[in-house]
């Protein structure tokens, strides 16, 4: 089938990829002259970066891991090679990195040409020195970021995350391509966090971002970086803090900056860098000598001696040249220049401010209003103002307007052929009012859609509200949009049967909608146990897990021999694999501690929903049946049932006298299962039968559900198990069989389901 109907992809989609093709090509055809030399400028690249890595990168990244860490500490910590090939296939891939990234900026210069021809390159002349100025800014910004992970947070870190493998008794071998990989992921991060001044202010300047929104969802903003130090820094709280606090900080200095630029861009007539440093220049220059001279008096007049002789003898401060590791003369002139160039930033950006508050109140007294209780922004006559004033007027007049109001003094300027206040004004509304923007167009659809419907339905007009959604999406929807719609349907509550993915959806949604109001205390609880749990594990507890364990395990193959020679080793090959285990242990365990308080407070609303019958009271006994088959399961697994097993894996290794080293997540994921593992199969059969003599679920609602159950189980133990099949199917069949005796068992007791 051909045609433009059948298709997709819309033209402006298939222009765009056709362009973006043609683009390539052309720019390959016209450096393919000077390939030879972006493959030279890739290899050199190339080499260095591979010849570097053996020399000097991997002792400074042993020093940076090391750095903090006292020497018993550090003696344990070991970086080794898992594979004959780590070590030389990790070298050519950053190289290669490295070699591409310093090579593509030769290929963009040689094949300007073809992107000036696409537009892709700008046409105006720019002046080199602004584009030297926004790389240096940019280079500096992502060097700074850098410079606190590896100065700061990567040495702290890495003792912290040591200190709580060694005390759980795991040995610290570093796996040196993840070891890597994790600190070049957060140095990316650290890098690209620290380019937030740079790209707040831009988008603020453009105004592809209003400054007025970065303004208004600081609170948002927060939540987003927590969230994103929870995703790429490890999971606890120490290390969360000091990824978070210097980027709120950073997001509030680039809110001062946006700030800044953008009240430039507006008034750029009445205000200029220039200007300011002109008319302060003595004090802009004189605070930071004057805190350059502070700074270096006191290091070199026995400052830090006497601000330690006040402070207890752990709190001591290091001196300067110990902390810097410089002689002690340039570490003074080192730190003695920072605070210098910190002063100079800090006394430019205030006097700054004060110009901008003049010309703020200039646009106000070219406006007519002279006196500062007049000088309210509702006072201000935008008729008076030329395009600068209204630039630089407060945001606070147009936040008032309405829109009748803005496009009123819009005609008036153009009226008075003024096309660049009309502009202005306009601009100004916009950025203050996006809502309108989004109802402006939804309107425009709607009443294009109206239309259509209305030339459907013929002359006689017949037509109601209804209609006109459903003729639009017959009439100009495609493929895709049909089919999405078509999805959405089967949740809708006019579309939906108690049997269809629709049902389900909707007996969810009222059963959690009925858990509003208890879900401070289910999250109390959760938080609880697993802040106990954690604290338990964290502060020591794992390692008395483990001690007790392995003794239990048969004298040939305990960890060590007559000779003192460890044969059962437990190492972690991650620098947060001892953590996120203990992070993952206590979730479970929390979320198996919630369940009962949880179907406890939803079986109303199950039962409302037709899903539960009978007494809630047998929640109750319920959770004491959970908690005596987790004990007693768990007690017989790990005094029997884990060491044998155990035993029996290793046994062969022994006989053959090889050093045995289990990774921290499968053993104690195996250590879990088949001693909790083994409590919480022997509570599936006998929920299920409690359940159904209480009258709770009925025997044909876990016999007609088994599927949707199998598939949940699948689900979840894909998400908490290791990254393996394997291990999913390790778990999810034993739990699905125990499903299958708890419905065998059933089968019996209720006779096929006739009692």
């Amino acid at each position: 089938m051909s045609g433009t109907g059948s298709s997709i992809v819309d033209e402006d989609t298939a222009r765009t990829v056709n362009s973006g093709r043609e683009t390539v090509g052309a720019m390959l055809s016209t450096a393919q002259d000077h390939l030879q030399k972006v493959f030279i400028v890739f290899l050199v690249g190339f080499v260095a970066s591979f010849y570097a890595l053996r020399s000097v990168g991997w002792p400074f990244l042993k020093s940076v891991t090391k750095a903090q860490m006292p020497p018993s500490l550090a003696e344990s910590v070991t970086i080794i090679a898992v594979t004959p090939f780590d070590v030389i296939l990790l070298q050519a891939k950053i190289g290669a990195v490295a070699g591409i990234i310093i090579a593509l900026p030769v290929l963009l210069y040689y094949s300007r040409d073809s992107l000036r021809k696409q537009s892709w390159y700008p046409g105006a002349p720019i002046a080199r020195w602004k584009i030297a100025l926004l790389v240096l800014l940019a280079l500096g910004l992502f060097l700074g970021g850098m410079l606190y992970g590896y100065g700061v947070f990567f040495p702290l870190m890495f003792k912290f995350l040591a200190n709580n493998a060694i005390t759980a008794g795991f040995e610290t071998r570093y796996s040196i391509v993840k070891w890597t990989e994790f600190i070049a992921f957060l140095s990316l991060s650290f890098g690209l966090a620290a380019e937030l001044p740079l790209a707040m202010s831009g988008l603020g300047y453009t105004g592809i971002v209003p400054y007025e929104t970065f303004r208004d969802k600081w609170r948002y903003a927060i939540m987003g970086i927590f969230v994103f130090g929870a995703v790429a820094s490890p999971p606890d709280p120490f290390t969360q803090i000091m990824w978070a606090t210097p980027l709120i900080l950073l997001y509030g200095f680039s809110l001062y900056l946006t700030k800044i630029v953008v009240t430039l861009k507006r008034g750029s007539e009445r205000l200029s860098f220039v200007g300011v440093v002109r008319d302060n220049w003595i004090r802009i220059l004189g605070v930071p000598a004057l805190a350059f001279l502070l700074v270096r008096m006191f290091f070199t007049r026995a400052g830090v001696e006497t601000v330690n002789a006040e402070l207890p003898a752990k709190y001591a401060l290091p001196t300067v040249g110990e902390a810097l590791g410089l002689p002690r003369t340039e570490a003074v002139l080192v730190v003695s220049g920072a605070v210098a160039l910190v002063a100079f930033v800090v006394a430019f950006l205030y006097y700054l401010t004060q110009a901008l508050d003049e010309a703020a109140s200039a646009a106000q007294a070219a406006a007519g209003v002279g006196a500062p209780a007049a000088g309210a922004p509702s006072n201000i006559d935008l008729e008076n103002l030329d395009a600068g004033a209204v630039r630089a007027a407060p945001p606070e007049v147009f936040a008032d307007m309405s829109e009748e109001e803005a496009v009123g003094y819009a005609r008036q300027a153009m009226d008075a052929d003024d096309t660049e206040k009309a502009q202005a004004i306009l601009d100004r509304y916009d950025e203050l009012h996006p809502e309108d923007d989004e109802e402006g167009e939804a309107d425009a659809a709607a009443g294009a859609a109206g239309a259509e419907a209305a030339a459907d339905a013929g002359e006689d007009g017949e037509t109601t509200e209804a209609t006109f959604p459903r003729e639009e999406s017959e009439s100009s929807g495609n493929v895709l949009e049909s089919t999405a719609a078509g999805m959405a349907d089967a949740f809708t509550e006019d579309e939906t049967t108690e049997d269809d993915i629709g049902g389900w959806f909707y007996d969810l949604r009222f059963i959690f909608e009925s858990l509003t109001s208890k879900m401070m205390y289910l999250v109390a609880v959760f938080m609880i146990v697993l802040a106990a749990v954690f604290m338990f594990l964290y502060r020591g507890g794992i390692g008395v897990i483990r001690e007790d364990f392995l003794s239990r395990i048969p004298a040939e193959v305990r960890p060590e021999t007559g000779s003192g020679e460890e044969i059962l080793n437990i190492v972690t090959l991650h620098p947060v694999e001892a953590l996120v285990f203990e992070v993952k242990i206590s979730t479970l365990l929390a979320a198996v501690a919630v369940l009962p308080l949880l179907l406890y407070w939803a079986w109303p609303a199950m039962k409302e929903r037709g899903l539960a019958s009978g007494s809630r009271s047998v929640f109750g006994l319920w959770t004491g049946v959970i908690a005596v088959g987790l004990v007693a399961g768990s007690a017989l697994g790990y005094t029997v049932v884990a060491p044998t097993i155990i035993s029996w894996l290793v046994a062969d290794a022994v006989r053959a006298e090889m050093i045995i080293s289990y990774r921290v997540n499968n053993f104690f994921w195996l250590v879990f299962f088949t001693t909790a593992g083994i409590g919480l199969l022997a509570d599936i059969p006998l929920t299920m039968w409690l359940f159904e003599r209480g009258g709770i679920v009925s025997f044909d609602a876990m016999r007609d559900r088994w599927r949707e159950v199998t598939i949940a189980i699948f689900a979840v133990a894909g998400l908490v198990t290791p990254d393996s099949l394997y291990t999913m199917f390790l778990i999810a069949i034993p739990i699905s069989v125990a499903y299958l005796i708890g419905l065998g068992g059933l089968w019996v007791v209720t006779v096929g389901g006739r009692r």
